[in-house]
């Protein structure tokens, strides 16, 4: 050691003062950790599970009919009315797509959760106020139409009957037809009624088609091979929690790559997962609810 470089040591004035000095930082330190926290968590809870963002994208399918080209289609996706969602943030949003003055309204599922009773009446009441677009409302069941465990089919039906009461085309395993477009709209893969064969016989997968699925799980399924275009789907909520720059910890799917957004899955097909209005436990972090304003084009490389 070279003992002309050591420094002498100067004795420290006031102790006292420099301990109470560190004290008051790691109390102000610890302090703004918690109270960070606390900020964070409220935001989670108050205020991002009723931020909607109004995605605006363009759908390209092939073969579509002149007479769709430039017409607006809107998703919505996992509205669970009943007692975990307030009424008037979905009544608030049924507005805005009335606002939006869609020609096409789709629903991908879980209008309700069912599990403790069956909000029919506060469903009805809800769907009332959307203004009915001039080509149509078309709908799917979710998870949660089908009661405890998924296994109601009763349940199931009594909801798809008050949609029907309503206007709302329920397609349970079937197709219908929009000025030349099919739409094809499967039952919920964890309910007791999902049979993809039934619901692709007859499609003619040449020619301009969506398909509508809740749970984008069914997808990779062997029986969904035959599917072609654009899939639909909702059920992940995108995750509810997202930390920045990192995949969501919780997802209600067997293939965590299904999040949200848009997703290749091969086969000629592209799946679609919109994040939902509502929640079963109202948190959400760094994703927000959706609503998806779709604009209808040709598929140029068709």
């Amino acid at each position: 050691m070279n003992l002309d470089r050591v420094q002498p040591t100067t004795p420290d004035p006031n102790p006292a003062k420099r301990r109470r000095f560190l004290n008051r930082r790691r109390v102000l330190t610890y302090g703004a950790f918690l109270g960070g926290g606390a900020a964070v968590g409220l935001y989670a809870w108050r205020i991002e599970p009723h931020w909607v963002e109004v995605v605006r994208r363009e759908l390209p399918i092939a073969g579509l009919p002149q007479a769709l080209k430039g017409r607006t289609l809107i998703q919505l996706s996992d509205i669970h009315i009943g007692p975990d969602v307030d009424s008037d943030y979905i009544a608030a949003q049924f507005a805005l797509v009335s606002s939006l003055r869609p020609d096409i309204l789709v629903f991908t599922g879980d209008f309700v959760t069912a599990s403790e009773g069956l909000p029919l009446d506060e469903m009805t009441r809800l769907l009332r106020r959307i203004d009915r677009p001039p080509l149509g409302m078309f709908a799917i069941l979710g998870n949660h139409e089908y009661g405890y465990y998924w296994s109601e089919a009763r349940v199931g039906d009594t909801v798809a009957n008050r949609l029907r009461e309503l206007g709302l085309t329920v397609l349970r395993n079937e197709r219908c037809s929009i000025d030349g477009l099919q739409l094809v709209g499967l039952d919920d893969l964890w309910g007791p009624n999902f049979d993809a064969p039934k619901a692709f016989a007859g499609v003619n997968w040449s020619g301009p088609t969506l398909t509508l699925c809740h749970n984008p799980d069914a997808v990779d399924r062997d029986d969904f091979r035959p599917c072609r275009g654009w899939v639909l789907s909702g059920h992940t909520h995108g995750g509810q929690c997202k930390p920045p720059f990192l995949p969501p910890p919780l997802l209600p799917v067997k293939n965590k790559r299904y999040t949200a957004g848009e997703f290749d899955v091969g086969g000629d097909r592209r799946l679609y997962i919109n994040r939902g209005l509502g929640h079963l436990l109202r948190v959400r972090f760094n994703v927000r609810p959706e609503i998806t304003v779709f604009r209808l084009v040709s598929n140029r490389t068709a």
